[in-house]
């Protein structure tokens, strides 16, 4: 279980990082209706989450045999 718990934490994190992201994001910069994807809170924290879990994956170590 603990093993799992470790494997789980890096994209995790990442995806907590990327909404994080994307909330500065959305109040700092956020459009006012035009935009898809920065119009809406949830929508921008889904999205940059998204963005970060792939991240994690990208920036991944190799496991080698």
């Amino acid at each position: 279980m603990a093993k799992y718990m470790r494997k789980m934490l890096r994209p995790a994190l990442f995806i907590l990082g990327g909404a994080a992201v994307g909330a500065i994001y959305y109040y700092l910069v956020g459009c006012q209706g035009s935009c898809p994807i920065s119009s809406s809170l949830w929508l921008t924290m889904a999205y940059t989450g998204v963005i970060g879990w792939l991240l994690s994956g990208i920036t991944k170590k190799s496991e080698r045999k």
